[in-house]
This record gives structure tokens, sequence and C-alpha cells, in this order.
């Protein structure tokens, strides 16, 4: 028995004791970013006393919003109706993914609901968010395009990468309100390991998600609305990763902002953190034995001195008390990194940055903007930029170290 199967009590503890809150940290904030609707998250979590009520809870609260969107849109209400089918989409997708198993129907059943409410939104919005696939070493990856109003021609384009427990439907409304409302093109995706990509059949290993991330740039490239010179990532947790891991090998990637990135050691995720993660990555990975898991992953995954051939502006955040990297980690990563680059530590953070998730997505997205648009200041040769941002509103500049270290730098030595 895995560890994960062996110390799912804990989990189960911690929900029915503190919910979500308890696992993450304000990080109701996080999927606020992501779509859901307050009331819908307080629905679902307040039927939830165990991760095996996750699925039933997300897809009851999901069938409600969407029958409601199917009123609307009957009554000619579109805003509305897309709205609603937004809300209900990600629930179904929160619904399938807590099922991790291929083969399970119920599986399928809750990705098809999911799926009929991305194409009324797609309808609704007259075709600007469509769904792609594309041939993929055996296999297929997919993805969201959502495109801004009007005709885009020469628009800049931002892949948003997910983390290991999220799918290409989270960033529907992150993709409206920070990108396509810009007037650039967003593409959200899942690559190998992770939602229909994994239901496929196809699973992530140490560098074909690196791969993935080049072949979805081919299809941005051929777009005749996007300028193929001004193609960004936005990447959150182990996206950030796999951003970090493109960025040192793939040339066309122009610009990078990686949030939460998983840049330290195998053991805090793997180990320390909670078990679920581990769950999720060997289901990503296809790996059935734990030990084989942690021998062929353990000292291979690591990024190391791979960050060292990155080449263009990076943004990293990460939350001071990041329960995925070590927060020494993070900061070793980032130096090692020669590019023009920019460091942010929040105060009293943990791994969701839940309680400045807003900044975040509109930040990054700004910042994505601006490098991609070829800011001179965000691509000059040498830019180094930290900030600490304490919570009390206070920024402290020229260093993301925290202000209790006392100026006692942990890698000077």
């Amino acid at each position: 028995m895995s560890r994960s199967e062996a110390q799912s009590w804990s989990l189960d503890i911690a929900l029915a004791q503190g919910g979500f809150d308890a696992l993450h940290p304000e990080g109701k904030n996080t999927l606020l970013q992501l779509g859901h609707d307050p009331a819908d998250f307080d629905a679902v979590f307040a039927q939830v006393k165990s991760g095996a009520m996750l699925p039933k809870a997300w897809s009851q609260v999901a069938a409600r919003a969407e029958s409601r969107a199917a009123h609307y849109e009957r009554d000619g209400y579109a805003r509305t109706a897309a709205d609603l089918y937004l809300r209900a989409a990600v629930m179904w997708g929160r619904a399938q993914y807590s099922i991790f198993n291929t083969r399970d129907p119920r599986k399928a059943a809750l990705r098809a609901r999911c799926d009929h409410c991305v194409e009324r939104i797609g309808a609704l919005r007259d075709n600007r968010v469509q769904r792609v696939a594309i041939p993929f070493e055996g296999g297929h990856i997919h993805g969201l395009l959502h495109l801004p109003e009007g005709k885009a021609s020469q628009a800049a384009a931002v892949i948003l990468g997910p983390g290991m427990d999220m799918i290409k439907e989270d960033y529907l409304y992150a993709a409206e309100r920070y990108y396509t409302s810009r007037g650039m093109v967003a593409l959200s995706i899942e690559g190998p390991g992770q939602g229909e990509s994994r239901a496929g059949g196809l699973m992530v290993t140490l560098d074909n998600y690196e791969r993935a991330i080049s072949a979805y740039i081919d299809y941005l490239a051929a777009r005749p609305e996007i300028d193929a010179t001004r193609i960004g990532m936005f990447g959150i947790s182990m996206s950030g990763y796999w951003g970090l891991r493109a960025a040192a090998r793939e040339p066309r990637l122009a610009a990078l902002a990686a949030y939460e990135a998983v840049a330290g050691d195998f053991l805090t995720i793997f180990e320390r953190a909670q078990p679920s993660f581990k769950k999720n990555y060997m289901y990503m990975s296809g790996y059935g034995d734990e030990a084989a898991f942690d021998r062929d992953l353990r000292d291979a995954m690591p990024l190391g001195a791979l960050v060292a051939d990155i080449r263009i502006p990076v943004l990293m955040g990460i939350g001071e008390f990041d329960e995925l990297t070590p927060l020494e980690q993070a900061l070793a990563c980032y130096q090692r990194i020669g590019a023009p680059k920019e460091m942010r530590v929040y105060e009293n953070e943990f791994h969701p940055l839940g309680g400045v998730a807003a900044e975040i997505f509109r930040y990054g997205a700004e910042w994505l903007e601006r490098a991609l648009n070829g800011d001179p200041a965000l691509n000059q040769p040498g830019r180094d930029v930290r900030h600490y941002l304490q919570r009390d509103g206070k920024i402290v500049d020229g260093s993301a170290n925290p202000s209790w270290w006392l100026g006692a730098d942990p890698l000077a030595g």
C-alpha cells in the first residue's frame, strides 16, 4: 500500500474538522480566480466530511448551476447563461478530477458534463472558446483556445499551465478576465498526465511535458491571429516547474511567469507534504510501485543547474511557507537563473498563495503583457529585482529574504 493510501485518513480528518482551509490555507481565494463562485464553494464544502464525498458534492452543486444556465439560455440571456455554464464546468471538472481511475465510467460521465458546459460557453461567446487536440507522442494533448472579441491580428499569446491537480477548464475565468480582455490570445493546456491527456493514456515523464509545451507553441505559431515571436507562459505550481524546464530548452518561449513553482527537492513535495500530492503524481506518471517511483524520480526530478540555461525574462513568486518548496531552495533556484529575472516572496503565504490570489493573477498577466511587448526594463540584461511583500502592505525592495532573517542569508555561505 502506498503512503498516500495508508495516510488518507489524515486528509479526511482535516476536511472534517477544518474544511478546505485545513488542507490549503486561504485556498478558496485561489479557486475564486479559477471561476468558482463563493456560494458554490460553500455549498460544496458544507457537504464534505471526507475525500470520498468530494465527487458527489461537486457534481450536485454543478448540476444546479448547469440547470440554471440552461434556463437562461432558453430565454435568450446569453451572458447570464455563459456565466452559469462556467461555474458548472469548473465544478464538473473538480468532480471528475477526484476519481483517480481512467477506467471508472463515472469519471467519463462527469467529464462529458464538463465538456458540454464548455461547448455551451463557446457557442454563447461567438466561438471565442475552442477545444484543441494535438497529436503528441502516440496520443493527444488537449487545450482550450481563448480568443479576444473582434478580429485579432499579430496578437501576443500566453500558455496557461495548470498545476498537477488542475485542468484546462480551470482557466476559463482567468483567460477572459486577464488576457483576452486585453487583446491577447490565451491557451489553457493539459500536458501529459493531466485531464483528457491522461484519460487518453498519455502519462507524464521527466521530460515530455516541455516537449508538449513546444507542441503547443507549434500550434500557436501557426495561428493567423498570433505573433509567433510573442508567446509566453503563465504557470502555477508544477506548471511553474515545467515552465522553467521549457524556458531552458524552448527558444521560442519569450517570457515566463512562474508562481509557486516546485523548484526544490523531491522529498519535500513527495514525502513531507500532504500524501495526496504523491498519489496524484504517481497516477499522472503511471506508477503503481511507490519504491520504483522514488528510485526513478528522487534524484532526476529536481531542476538543479538546468535553469542556468534560461535566456528569457522570468518572474517567480512564492509564499514564505510554501509547503512544497522550502523558501531557501526556491531562492537558490532563482539565483541560478542568469536571464533578466524578478522574485516576489509573499509573507506568511502557503502553497495556494490564497491571500494574494487576485494580485498574482493580475500582476502575472500584466507583467507578461509588458515582457511580450518588449518592455526594455523587463528585458534588460542583468536585471535582478527582488521583493519581500509583507502582510501589512509594506514591501521590502532589493531583497526577497524575509525580514525576520535579520539580514542573515542562508545562501551566502
